[in-house]
Parts: structure tokens; C-alpha cells; sequence
């Protein structure tokens, strides 16, 4: 027997097929740690109490405070000064119509005119004035419209007859004073009858004084803030001699040194800083409670409540504190 060699496989063609070993199993995924449920936000708080916040608090109250005084002096003093015109021009053609308008400073024999009493209607066509003339010269007085300082003669009568009004606040009657030159006009109708006044000279703090008031002559000396409105430089004064007929002078009993301080030329009531100043407590009180609505209601809820009320509290206040000032502003 013959023993024959067996070829190797790559000599016969024959490719031996090639064994692939398995890939080793995939280790075990670790199991999944339970997610923990999102809990939300913490709230932001609605009013932080750093100083910035506190610096912004105080600076927007004393702001809201601000407008309200703007308020006060563009729209609402205006408004007050024309419903009091309203009803005093209504008084005063009602004592004319009966003879009952006082031309004098008493009443009876012991009772003075009352303040704020309409006594005359003062006309000056060439600046387009026409004001009911009110008695007495304070601050509470000239709120109303014009004042005659007590002091003085009723105009058309012999002597001097002082008349004051408001530069600016409360419809600023003599806002256009310094436009008055000398020979214009100024009507005023008293108990006694229309007097009329001609216009011949404006002074100021440094100006000659006009001369000595000759017997049985009589002046109109008108006079209100000088300078910018709210900031005045001085006192501006308009005379005026009567040229029309005199009128009968009755019995006098105050001269200008028993004059109450506060109803002289930028005359200030002291005793109206009292009230002022619980005005501004009040005004105070509300802007804590507006920052306490501000923790408890939040942003929107708090300006919406609180912004009206503080500026109404603001006009309040403005309105006080406008006694306490001059009163000519």
C-alpha cells in the first residue's frame, strides 16, 4: 500500500474556514437611581432689604411728594382760585345790588369786616385782569384771589389803598403785573361807586420811592412776588393815582404798625408749619404703608393702590404747606 501525502489547504484551494470567537457579554447596566422630583423655585422676595432698596424707596416717595406739589401749583390751586372767584364775584354783586358792601374797616361800631369779605372788583383792561377784591392780605386770604391789606384806605378814597395778590400759585391774578406801564388804567368798583386809577410808575427793592401823597389825593399801590415763579428776588410794586372823583373817607381804627405780620408783603403764619408738619407725617405714614403693600401684594398691586393715594396726599400737602409760605408766591 502506498502512502500518498495529503496537500496543504492552500495547495488544494481550499480555504478552512475561519472560526470567530464570540465578543464577550456586555456587562450589566447598573440600575437607575430613582429621580428626585424638582421642586420649584424659592420665591424671590418682593421687597429686598438692602439699603439700595430702601435708598430707591425714599428717593421715588419724596419724588411722588414732588409731583404732587407740581400738581398742586399747575392745576389744582388754579381750579380752587377760580370756584372762589366764582363765589365771591356772586357775593359782591349781591351786596351791591343791596347796599351792603363794607367801604370801610368796621362793620358796626366794634366788629371789624371779616376776612375774606368781597369788597371791590378790580379791572386793568391792558393786561387782561379782572379780580374780585378781597378784605385782608394773609395767605389764607389770597388763596381766594386778590387782598386788600387792612391797613389802607378803600380804594377811591383819599390816602393810600394797598392791594396784593399771588405771583403764580392759586391762578397768579398778578402774574402779568410788569406789564402794566405807566399811563394805563385800573378800574375798581367799591360800594361807593367805579374809581379810576392811571397808571405812572413800577419799583422795585433799591427804586425810588414816589413822593409825598399831597392831602385829599388819593394812590393805588398794587404788589406781588418779583422774579421767578416760587423763587422770588423781591417785591414788585405798581402805583397809581386816582383820577377819577374821591370818594368819603369813613373812621379808621388799624393803622399798618397793628398789621399782623402775615398779612404784610411776603408775610409768613408761623403757626401754619403745625399743620404742615402732620401733613407730612400723614404723607410719610402712607408711603410705609405703600412698601408694606409692596411685601404683601407685590409690585404692580402696590403702585396701582398706592401711587394715587400718595400723590392726592401730596397735593394735600402742598396745599397746607402753601400757607405756611409767602404770601405772594
Amino acid at each position: 500500500m502506498t502512502i500518498t501525502e495529503q496537500a496543504p489547504p492552500e495547495a488544494s484551494g481550499v480555504v478552512a474556514p475561519v472560526q470567530i470567537e464570540p465578543a464577550p457579554p456586555k456587562p450589566p447596566k447598573p440600575p437607575r437611581k430613582p429621580r428626585r422630583p424638582r421642586l420649584p423655585p424659592p420665591p424671590r422676595p418682593l421687597a429686598p432689604r438692602d439699603g439700595r432698596w430702601w435708598a430707591g424707596a425714599m428717593i421715588l416717595t419724596v419724588s411722588l411728594l414732588l409731583l404732587g406739589f407740581v400738581a398742586h401749583v399747575a392745576a389744582f390751586s388754579a381750579f380752587q382760585h377760580y370756584r372762589a372767584q366764582t363765589i365771591a364775584y356772586g357775593d359782591l354783586r349781591t351786596s351791591l345790588a343791596k347796599a351792603e358792601t363794607p367801604v370801610g374797616q368796621l362793620v358796626s361800631e366794634d366788629e371789624m369786616v371779616e376776612l375774606g369779605t368781597p369788597v371791590a372788583l378790580l379791572d386793568a383792561p391792558s393786561i387782561g385782569l379782572s379780580e374780585v377784591v378781597l378784605e385782608g392780605s394773609s395767605g389764607e386770604v389770597l388763596r381766594s384771589g386778590i387782598g386788600h391789606r387792612r391797613d389802607s384806605v378803600m380804594p377811591g378814597q383819599a390816602g393810600l389803598a394797598v392791594i396784593l395778590g399771588r405771583q403764580s400759585t392759586y391762578g397768579g391774578p398778578f402774574s402779568q403785573l410788569y406789564r402794566l406801564a405807566p399811563g394805563d388804567e385800573i378800574t375798581i368798583t367799591t360800594g361807593q361807586g367805579v374809581n379810576t386809577y392811571r397808571v405812572f410808575g413800577l419799583r422795585r427793592a433799591g427804586d425810588p420811592m414816589p413822593p409825598d401823597l399831597a392831602a385829599n389825593k388819593g394812590r393805588l399801590e398794587l404788589q406781588t412776588a418779583d422774579g421767578l415763579a416760587l423763587f422770588p428776588s423781591g417785591v414788585l410794586h405798581v402805583d397809581a393815582e386816582l383820577v377819577s372823583k374821591r370818594q368819603q373817607n369813613p373812621s379808621r381804627v388799624m393803622g399798618y404798625a397793628a398789621l399782623p405780620p402775615a398779612e404784610r408783603a411776603m408775610g409768613q403764619d408761623p403757626s401754619a408749619w403745625f399743620a404742615a408738619f402732620f401733613a407730612f407725617v400723614f404723607f410719610a405714614a402712607a408711603g410705609i404703608g405703600m412698601w408694606w403693600l409692596w411685601t404683601r401684594w407685590g409690585r404692580w398691586h402696590a403702585w396701582l393702590v398706592g401711587v394715587p393715594v400718595l400723590v392726592a396726599l401730596g397735593v394735600v400737602t402742598a396745599d397746607i404747606v402753601m400757607n405756611a409760605l409767602p404770601n405772594l408766591l
